[in-house]
């Protein structure tokens, strides 16, 4: 079975054990996990920020970022297919209070011109103010395209004149510094709150991170435990995560050509199904014209390659370090016989 759901499957490699097994560590309520405090200081600093918190989940580090910009009450606006609007199932406004309005943009890619005709802080008695803006680099439903720097470096500066702050859900952030050669700290400067996540294409198998100001963080470390996410002996978790990072980081260009290379062999079989010139990263989104997406999924499956439905007509494809480029290349020849029937 090749399995290109998401790249969350991965599994801790030999090193990775050794890692975790040899791992010191302390209670991390009581701050005293030696591994878990530099880990955080070194991811903080990556990223060009004072602190970090590392978060059971992406999911997680999102929700305590949005939080920490946005009152109750008060709204963060985003793009129509970010993660945190899709695929958090509501948290933000279910435990915060925080409400939200999406802009629409193509393979979520936007620009500071469409954002600045959504945004409206201190919109007064009767509407909803804007207290932050959330931005996904890479954007996962989009396709795994990544943010142009020079984009993200405009939208900040709006964001600042207009006095609203500005989270990154960073998630793959990792795989837009591979595919582009910025620097990591370019990328985060620009934000107020960053989120990245260690268990998708690095690997790991547990584990992202929150960073932000040294104050931001402190409150974001109280919310974190009132959310049942204060850990313990974490450390052996950030071992797995400082591992992958240091071992794990320079193949997702690996994962990047096993992309193209499903999407070529898809494009193939089926010209209007995608563009593999679009493929930038390492998820490929597949259109499956009049065919049921599911239906499409498990005739796959039945094949030996699994798929994401994220769409009525949408099918998604992750590559990961699990799947070789072959491995891939022979799915999307599957995928493609499959969608000729479209």
């Amino acid at each position: 079975m090749i399995d290109l759901r998401s790249d969350t499957l991965t599994r801790p490699t030999a090193g990775m054990r050794a890692a975790l097994a040899a791992a010191e560590v302390g209670d991390d309520v009581y701050g005293e996990d030696p591994a878990l405090n530099a880990f955080q200081q070194r991811v903080a600093a990556l990223l060009g920020h004072e602190a970090g918190l590392f978060t059971p989940s992406g999911s997680m580090a999102n929700l305590l970022g949005v939080w920490a910009l946005v009152p109750p009450g008060q709204e963060v606006v985003c793009d129509i297919r970010a993660h945190i609007a899709r695929a958090e199932l509501g948290a933000h406004a279910a435990l915060h209070g925080i409400t939200m309005r999406t802009w629409d943009s193509a393979d979520g890619v936007t620009d500071a011109a469409t954002i600045g005709a959504i945004i409206a802080p201190d919109a007064g008695p009767y509407l909803v103010s804007t207290a932050a803006v959330a931005i996904e680099n890479t954007h996962n439903f989009g396709g795994g395209t990544v943010q142009p720097l020079e984009t993200l470096t405009g939208i900040s500066q709006l964001c600042r004149d207009a006095g609203v702050r500005l989270h990154l859900d960073g998630a793959r952030l990792w795989n837009a510094h591979v595919a582009t050669g910025e620097p990591l700290d370019a990328y985060g400067r620009l934000f107020d709150t960053v989120s990245v996540c260690f268990s998708k294409g690095l690997g790991a198998p547990v584990g992202s991170m929150l960073v932000g100001s040294a104050e931001l963080i402190a409150r974001a470390r109280v919310q974190r435990k009132r959310l049942g996410g204060g850990m313990r002996q974490a450390g052996i978790l950030a071992a797995a995560a400082e591992y992958a990072l240091d071992h794990q980081l320079e193949r997702l260009a690996d994962d990047h050509r096993a992309a193209r290379a499903f999407a070529a062999e898809v494009a193939r079989a089926v010209p209007g199904s995608l563009d593999p010139e679009t493929v930038q990263t390492n998820i490929v989104v597949v259109d499956t014209g009049s065919r049921p997406a599911a239906e499409v999924a498990a005739e796959a499956a039945a094949a030996g390659v699994l798929l994401s439905v994220v769409g009525r007509r949408t099918l998604r494809a992750v590559t990961h370090l699990d799947v070789t480029l072959d491995e891939c290349a022979a799915a999307g020849r599957i995928a493609g016989a499959l969608l000729e029937r479209r």
